[in-house]
């Protein structure tokens, strides 16, 4: 059995992709500032654990889960976690940005840095981005914010491939399109994507667990429309 660490696991894409990476025989840690609807799954092979990936302090409790429960060994780390602001570029201030760049980018990194101790050389740590990351690609007004922190994951990803090309893991990120979540319905109220949550969570489940065979250090864009 593999041993995942999956964050933003509360709703949306992370919650379906705790529940079929269980049906695949993983023992899955997820991480989530709200723990009642994966307490609610009551699935044995799951595990929740309540962290706010932007407070250093919580990643001790990572560390002792990890060394407790799995014997100090990770599989698969997923960096689902994200914050959105939608707001006029001018309306935006420096506690925004923070709060997204603390989610999208600084909880990402604190992430990796804490789990990397116990990854062995054919890991896999995919993050999440968004298409709004990639250049050239359609741009939604008002996520200055966001899409500027998912373009930082993809270069973060990148460089740690490239730092960690002799002893692995590998690195990679999923820029996705537009996806059916709450965050979207909450930042863009009435606007329908073309993907559920929970097909895109069958599709990064597994890209998770059988990517790092063929791909380090790439983006992979995941979307049937632009964006």
């Amino acid at each position: 059995m593999k041993n995942v660490i999956v964050t933003g696991a509360s709703r949306g894409i992370g919650y379906g992709l705790i529940q079929l990476l269980a049906q695949s025989d993983c023992n899955v840690l997820a991480i989530s500032r709200d723990q009642s609807r994966i307490k609610e799954l009551n699935i044995e092979t799951v595990k929740g654990m309540a962290l706010d990936i932007t407070l250093e302090e919580g990643f001790n409790s990572v560390v002792s889960f990890i060394e407790e429960a799995w014997e100090g060994k990770v599989d698969v780390l997923i960096n689902n976690a994200g914050f959105l602001i939608n707001k006029p570029f001018q309306e935006l201030t420096k506690d925004d940005f923070m709060k997204v760049y603390d989610v999208n980018v600084f909880g990402v990194a604190q992430m990796i840095q804490t789990v990397l101790p116990f990854m062995s050389s054919d890991g896999h740590v995919v993050t999440i981005s968004s298409m709004g990351g990639i250049q050239g690609s359609f741009k939604f007004a008002g996520l200055a914010a966001y899409s500027s922190s998912k373009g930082a994951v993809i270069t973060l990803s990148e460089l740690l491939a490239e730092e960690y090309k002799e002893k692995g893991p590998s690195f990679n990120v999923l820029a996705l399109g537009a996806v059916q979540t709450e965050m979207l319905e909450e930042a863009f109220p009435g606007y329908k994507a073309p993907i559920t949550a929970n097909e895109m969570a069958s599709y990064i489940k597994t890209f998770a667990l059988e990517g790092a065979k063929f791909y380090n250090g790439k983006v992979l864009q995941v979307s049937s429309s632009t964006p």
